[in-house]
């Protein structure tokens, strides 16, 4: 169990409170940047050894892992249904939206950049660690849809990763959207279709949950609670943490059983962004650089989240990062404290330390770390309330296909390819857009959404005309059969 010591005399407060602000409150090498680190370890010592005992917070249990630090590794895969250039003369002509010549070339060409070559390296790490090297995915309904349809090799692998007991699969929203800002119910039904995926291709019913592009509040950790999850992941962003550490569990605000981890995003993003800027005084990233810093990281747990493209795609092979993630885990096994764990494994070894109040929503987004680059301009604001705004209509006509566009029209990059932001965060903006401008964006997606609302038109007529009444707003016939469950799991 995690101990703080209680020093019986003042002298003795003040000799070791000194101690502990010049070496254990100093942060570590690569903590240069961020003092909450060390003001997070005064600021628990501090806290102990005012209360004079043994223990910890109130209410909070103690840990089962003294002196062992989990490593966390979480990637996730999307890959959405990009619109052709729909335009305005294909209204109530054509019902095909989606470039399927370029969402086959994008997915050949991620496949063949990173997610077998990934995949097989994951595997091979797992095999020569006997499965003490461990990690995690989520992957997006869009991403498996098209990995059956243009890539079944890939889905293989994946399945192999999820027959070694060394992967854990997290719960999203099918359709990698941000309904849970518009509608509850589309929401749920999503998380829902998620978890059928998750049953039918691996075998595996997620008790963790993460939310379109880390996308958090309160308000969506007491609802994932409600929904029998015992863990959600977030950013671990400074202006929600303060003095506080991402290297901790913590207890969302208006919970009481599910647990929220954090993501380290320094260390994290020094893979994921970092690692080939030459311009970067820490470059070139070695390991044994980076396994020094998580050496010196203080905490249970150093959560590294990151897209899984990081991998070939984002930071090219030539980099070297497939190397670099080749000796990593042996580099860091050498360290007999450590130990990597899934998302589930390390609230199941340790404690929330605290309760963490997010009234605001924030995401893992560019610098801002909040909603902007879907909500950031008048363009993405209209075609958000647009597409919600047919929700019932859609899903009244009963018709499956109707309902799957009108699904994959929610999912989030389409309202991301609408951003304007040019700036510090520009280049990541234009590497992701497939249109030339934002606004070639809103006008495609609007014309595809004007013809979903002519569908739903033609369909409420031929209703009409022979007289049957409109089904009732339900997502379809398998989702009638399958409700929403509450997972049987125990959190004591």
């Amino acid at each position: 169990m995690r101990l703080r010591i209680a020093f019986g005399g003042k002298t003795a407060n003040r000799y070791c409170l000194f101690f502990l602000m010049i070496f254990w409150g100093m942060p570590a090498p690569h903590e240069t940047a961020s003092p909450p680190q060390g003001f997070f370890r005064i600021g628990r010592f501090i806290y102990s050894i005012s209360k004079k005992n043994v223990g910890v917070e109130k209410g909070m249990a103690v840990s089962d892992s003294f002196g062992r630090k989990a490593i966390c590794f979480y990637f996730q895969v999307h890959q959405p249904y990009r619109l052709r250039n729909y335009s305005v003369f294909d209204i109530g002509k054509s019902h095909s939206y989606f470039d399927n010549k370029k969402n086959r070339e994008v997915m050949q060409k991620v496949c063949q950049k990173c997610y077998l070559p990934a995949n097989r390296l994951m595997l091979d790490l797992i095999s020569e660690s006997d499965g003490r090297f461990r990690i995690s995915y989520s992957l997006t309904g869009t991403a498996l849809e098209q990995f059956e349809e243009h890539a079944p090799n890939v889905l293989d692998t994946f399945r192999e990763l999820a027959s070694t007991g060394a992967v854990e699969f997290l719960d999203e929203t099918y359709h990698h959207s941000i309904s849970f800002l518009y509608s509850k119910a589309e929401f749920a039904e999503q998380v829902q279709l998620h978890r059928q995926a998750m049953k039918s291709y691996f075998g595996q019913e997620p008790s963790v949950f993460r939310n379109t592009e880390l996308i958090y509040n309160n308000e969506l950790a007491h609802f994932i609670e409600g929904l029998g999850y015992k863990g959600i992941i977030a950013e671990g962003a400074d202006h929600i943490l303060g003095w506080r550490s991402p290297n901790y569990l913590y207890r969302p605000t208006t919970t009481t059983k599910i647990a929220l981890l954090l993501k380290n995003y320094r260390l994290s993003d020094d893979i994921a962004f970092r690692f080939s800027n030459a311009d970067w005084k820490e470059h070139p990233l070695t390991v044994e650089k980076y396994t020094n810093w998580i050496n010196a990281v203080q905490g249970d747990t150093v959560n590294l989240f990151m897209d899984y493209e990081t991998f070939g795609e984002h930071q090219w092979s030539t980099t070297g990062i497939f190397r670099f993630m080749q000796r990593l885990p042996g580099a860091l096994m050498q360290n007999p404290s450590l130990d990597f764990r899934t998302p589930s494994e390390v609230i199941d070894a340790y404690k929330p330390v605290s309760e963490l109040d997010i009234h605001n929503l924030m995401s893992w987004a560019d610098v801002e770390r909040d909603l902007s680059a879907w909500l950031g301009n008048s363009m993405q604001h209209s075609a958000m309330h647009s597409v919600y705004k047919f929700e019932e209509k859609v899903k009244a006509t009963g018709d499956p296909q109707l309902i799957s566009d009108w699904r994959r029209l929610t999912t989030s990059d389409h309202f991301y390819y609408m951003c304007t932001k040019w700036f510090a965060d520009g280049d990541v903006h234009k590497y992701f857009n497939p249109y030339d401008s934002p606004y070639d964006s809103f006008i495609c997606f609007m014309n595809a959404l004007n013809d979903i609302r002519a569908r739903v038109n033609m369909a409420k007529a031929a209703q009409q005309q022979s007289k049957q009444p409109l089904s009732p707003p339900l997502m379809n016939a398998k989702m009638q059969q399958s409700p929403i469950p509450i997972i049987s799991e125990n959190f004591d």
